[in-house]
């Protein structure tokens, strides 16, 4: 749907403010970081590599999260000088670390980023210090541990931001219980998947997507800086019909890239999640519109060990040609219009609603 002039004349300067607080967010995580590696190495030096791991996994990323919860802030009537939706911004940035070393590791994925994942650096590290054991796993309980202080550290962060009342602290406490459920979901998934009805796929599919990635990718952040500038019922409703299917867009989205997108832009081998197995909703479409052949050797091959490129290009074949893609495209069509359709509604002044505009293009036309 097409935005107001109004709007779309903001846009610059709603660039301009997301940049600038994304850089101030940067600054302040690095900063942190520095602190917590002096401290850590006061305790043993050994351990800072520890440390240093999250500081290259968190240079890498986008700051979409702390942009979601720096625009629901500036909605509600927050300042964006305020150093506390700083502090919101590094909290959500290490607690999106967290998940992404345990996805990592729960994964088997090798890549994060275009650089070796958190437990793949670890390995390189005992191989590199040659030291006795096994390496994989010393590099998965190195991971772990590390993954653990990423929380530990996002509920330091968070802890220290002073303007926090109970609603937000509400929804940052039901932000982390619900990823690690829909983390859970997701492994039962890819474990019992093959033994469900395949008529609920999409549907399992799409709860997944919900509790695993969307609500703390986007509807959480948003409605956590809406709830730090003391936002009500109203608005904060507002923004979650906003928030929720963009998050979901975003996630499918993801998925889509997981398949079909370029190494070289994703920092991810092609057809990723394939290797890994993910019952993704590209994956429940094609059980329900691919022929019993393909459905076979999808259920047969997803995620094997050794699954072979061939089998890789031969899956991603059938997603295509079974209409599995076009079907993902569609949704995700239909969830952006619908965030669209719902920001248009929101009570806040126009610069806000370029903020979010901004932000929905960053989410739903991306090719990382």
């Amino acid at each position: 749907m097409s935005l107001p002039q109004s709007i779309v004349d903001l846009a610059p300067e709603a660039e301009k403010l997301t940049r600038t607080y994304m850089q101030r967010v940067a600054v302040t995580l690095d900063d942190f970081l520095a602190e917590k590696a002096l401290e850590v190495g006061s305790i043993t030096t050994s351990a800072v590599a520890l440390v240093d791991a999250i500081k290259a996994l968190t240079r890498g990323g986008k700051r979409l999260r702390p942009a979601f919860a720096f625009w629901g802030f500036l909605g509600a009537g927050g300042q964006s000088e305020t150093n506390d939706i700083v502090k919101v911004g590094v909290a959500l940035e290490l607690f999106q670390a967290a998940a992404l070393i345990h996805d990592d590791l729960i994964d088997r994925s090798d890549t994060r980023r275009g650089q070796p994942s958190v437990h793949k650096r670890f390995e390189a590290q005992h191989l590199e210090l040659q030291l006795d054991g096994d390496p994989a796993h010393y590099g998965g309980a190195s991971a772990i541990l590390a993954g653990d202080l990423c929380l530990s550290l996002s509920e330091e962060v968070f802890a220290s931001v002073e303007s926090v009342g109970p609603a937000a602290r509400k929804i940052f406490n039901q932000m982390r219980t619900q990823v690690m459920a829909g983390q859970y979901l997701d492994i039962l998934e890819e474990s019992a998947g093959s033994s469900y009805d395949p008529a609920e796929a999409v549907k399992r599919a799409r709860t997944i997507v919900r509790y695993k990635s969307a609500k703390y990718s986007t509807e959480n952040p948003f409605l956590l800086g809406g709830a730090l500038a003391g936002a009500g019922p109203e608005l904060l409703a507002s923004y979650q019909a906003f928030a929720l299917p963009l998050g979901e867009a975003f996630q499918l989205r993801d998925d889509v890239l997981g398949v079909f997108g370029d190494p070289s832009v994703t920092g991810k081998p092609a057809g990723d999640d394939l290797r890994e197995g993910k019952r993704t909703e590209l994956i429940a479409h094609a059980m329900l519109l691919a022929d019993t052949e393909s459905k076979s050797l999808i259920a047969r091959r997803l995620g094997a060990p050794d699954l072979r490129d061939d089998e890789v290009e031969q899956i991603s074949t059938i997603l295509r040609e079974c209409g599995a893609l076009a079907e993902t495209e569609t949704d995700i069509a239909q969830l952006t219009n619908d965030a669209m359709a719902a920001m248009s509604k929101i009570p806040v002044h126009d610069l806000a609603l370029a903020g979010m505009s901004f932000l929905s293009d960053a989410v739903t036309k991306r090719s990382k």
